[in-house]
């Protein structure tokens, strides 16, 4: 029997299977797989814009959505769970818990879902599921998953409107893995179109594959939204 598709290779269709065994391995999290993925490694180097930019992303850790540090070899752990959110949608959790310091943590958390609507994934971004954003998914010739960021809706009870991307950035990720060194690599630019870099990170790590049924609480968002 074929098991059924990952929401990341519904996103990607037949491309899935270009990705590189081990990343169709970890993007092959989901409900009906029976399993997530938890990473522990070391950010390399987190990174962000000027002077200016501290402020919002420091507003930004209110909800675990972005973090104003610049540092380097930062230990961190991303957990990836996948369960049947309160709509019986089902979602993967993208928790990155990251040890800046002795005594402060910082979270930068997503969770996704695919949308048969919008025939992609929609990308909840923090604590609260206030801002979901569109994600185009691709494959790279040597096998990298790469994803670009597009539309954002901010959400908030009544509140619903398009977020201008003037006053947010644009992600550009890519994720691979590293045969030589048997780890999985990410890169990370979140980037406003007229003030540039606003933050991102770069980072490796090494994963295991725990059984879905124990879904940590603590990943999954305090508030979930409807709307796509």
């Amino acid at each position: 029997m074929t098991m059924p598709a990952s929401i990341f290779a519904r996103a990607l269709g037949e491309d899935f299977t270009r990705l590189h065994p081990q990343l169709q391995r970890r993007f092959g999290v989901g409900v009906d797989a029976g399993y997530g993925c938890i990473g522990r490694g070391v950010m390399t180097e987190l990174r962000r814009g000027p002077w200016w930019t501290v402020p919002f992303l420091r507003l930004g850790t209110l909800r675990n959505i972005m973090f104003p540090e610049r540092a380097s070899d930062v230990p961190f752990q991303i957990d990836n769970f996948p369960y049947i959110d309160g709509f019986g949608r089902e979602t993967v959790t993208f928790v990155r818990t990251m040890q800046v310091g002795p005594r402060r943590r910082r979270r930068f958390d997503a969770t996704m879902i695919y949308s048969a609507a919008r025939g992609r994934i929609v990308d909840y971004l923090g604590s609260h599921q206030h801002l979901a954003v569109d994600l185009e998914l691709s494959v790279t010739e040597d096998g990298a998953l790469r994803l670009i960021s597009h539309s954002q809706r901010f959400y908030e009870g009544i509140i619903a409107f398009r977020f201008p991307m003037l006053l947010s950035g644009r992600a550009d990720f890519t994720e691979r893995y590293d045969e030589e060194r048997g780890c999985f690599v990410i890169d990370l630019e979140v980037r406003n179109p007229r003030f540039g870099r606003l933050f991102g990170y770069r980072g490796e790590f090494t994963c295991t594959y725990p059984r879905a049924s124990a879904i940590p609480e603590t990943v999954k968002p305090y508030r979930e939204e409807r709307r796509e």
